[in-house]
């Protein structure tokens, strides 16, 4: 852009009331990197958009896909479109007219800030998951049309993974996800708030662990006459002392959670099975000890494994961006961190869940291998996608 261009931006600039209130010595330079940033980030999210919907329509409308895939497909692309807008309509709450008067606050909305942000994390497990689903079932399936050990070996791991006492795991996983779902997006509420630049220790806050009853549920931000009705969650979304609370509880027990279901699965006798004893003529005192091993199968336990380093990494990026007084690098890493460790949960439970083609393929071999879902000499693997369609047809 030349001079003229740069100029008329940054007279747009100064009539807002972020300029005028937190900026009014910011000069044509400094406006120039935070104009950049901005930008970047519109266009990274439309790349995002046009990357993803030109090959959903392609593959739909050349039939690539499966029904259901395409439908999941159009899902996406209009969740897509949809955080689209609500970034349009984040961006308008920071322009409005009563954040002008004295004692305001330009910012955004924080509840539209939490909703962007809910929208992009969404966007992105459902990307991840249908992902790995694609990925696990062409794996799984090359497996079926191999050796009679590759097939065995599947049919134990539906048998390991349909057991019963797998089934509250499989359960405890989802609750997890949410959990850490959740704690992400509070997570948007104290930024939204600046509620990080405020009791910058831990575990206290102040001289205690909370900061006292009366500051947490202050009137201040009641809207309601007495008694004031909507004090407590008025409080719970724009008090920053409590925002910053309820983070800190939500985060102390997703790590709690994260530790109980490693416990859980390492010690729980519900996961565990004896191992074999040995014949009468070679036990000894040393032999009758019952060694046991786990009943997961091993990607699985590896994946309780990595969420529990993402949670201690996550855990330590929280509190030292607390005790740094939030410099922007530690806060990228933190927020990086909650899509991390979310990333690990997405992938646990892509672990303790088979896919439904392969599940198809063991209950209906003949039909697969017809159909190409499972690849023999004569089909080959270019026409498993369209067997996968006509099986879910037949179906």
């Amino acid at each position: 852009m030349d001079d003229s261009t740069w100029q008329s931006e940054f007279d747009k600039y100064r009539a807002s009331p972020e300029f005028k209130v937190l900026n009014p010595n910011m000069d044509l330079s400094e406006f120039k990197k935070i104009y950049w940033m901005e930008w970047t980030h519109r266009l990274w999210g439309r790349v995002i958009g046009v990357t993803f919907l030109v090959p959903t329509f392609y593959f739909i409308l050349r039939r690539r896909v499966s029904r259901p895939m395409a439908f999941r497909l159009l899902g996406i692309t209009s969740l897509i479109g949809f955080q689209g807008f609500l970034g349009w309509w984040m961006v308008k709450s920071g322009l409005k007219d009563d954040l002008f008067t004295s004692g305001s606050q330009p910012r955004v909305s924080q509840y539209r800030l939490a909703a962007h942000l809910g929208a992009a994390f969404l966007v992105y497990v459902s990307m991840l998951w249908n992902g790995l689903s694609i990925l696990r079932s062409h794996t799984l399936l090359s497996h079926l049309s191999s050796t009679p050990a590759h097939v065995k070996a599947i049919h134990n791991l539906r048998s390991a993974l349909h057991a019963a006492n797998l089934r509250p795991f499989r359960v405890s996983v989802l609750v997890l996800g949410l959990l850490v779902f959740t704690t992400a997006m509070s997570g948007a509420f104290v930024a939204g708030l600046d509620a990080g630049l405020i009791y910058n220790d831990f575990p206290y806050m102040g001289v205690g662990l909370t900061p006292p009853k009366r500051e947490l549920f202050d009137p201040f931000y009641s809207r309601q006459p007495e008694p004031h009705s909507d004090l407590v969650w008025r409080n719970a979304f724009e008090n920053p002392s409590l925002v910053q609370l309820d983070h800190r509880i939500l985060a102390t027990t997703t790590f709690t959670a994260v530790m109980a279901l490693w416990a859980w699965t390492r010690f729980g006798r519900r996961f565990q099975v004896p191992a074999a004893r040995p014949p009468p003529e070679m036990r000894s005192v040393a032999q009758l000890a019952r060694v046991k091993e786990t009943v997961f199968p091993a990607e699985v336990w590896k994946g309780v494994r990595g969420v529990v380093h993402l949670v201690w990494l996550q855990a330590t990026l929280g509190i030292t961006t607390l005790l740094y007084l939030v410099p922007t690098p530690l806060a990228a890493a933190h927020q990086a961190g909650s899509l991390a460790l979310l990333t690990g949960v997405v992938v646990l439970g892509s672990r303790v869940c088979l896919p439904r083609a392969v599940q198809k393929a063991l209950n209906h071999p003949a039909a697969a291998m017809r159909t190409g879902l499972v690849a023999t000499p004569k089909l080959g693997l270019r026409t498993r996608a369209d067997g996968l369609k006509l099986l879910d047809a037949q179906q």
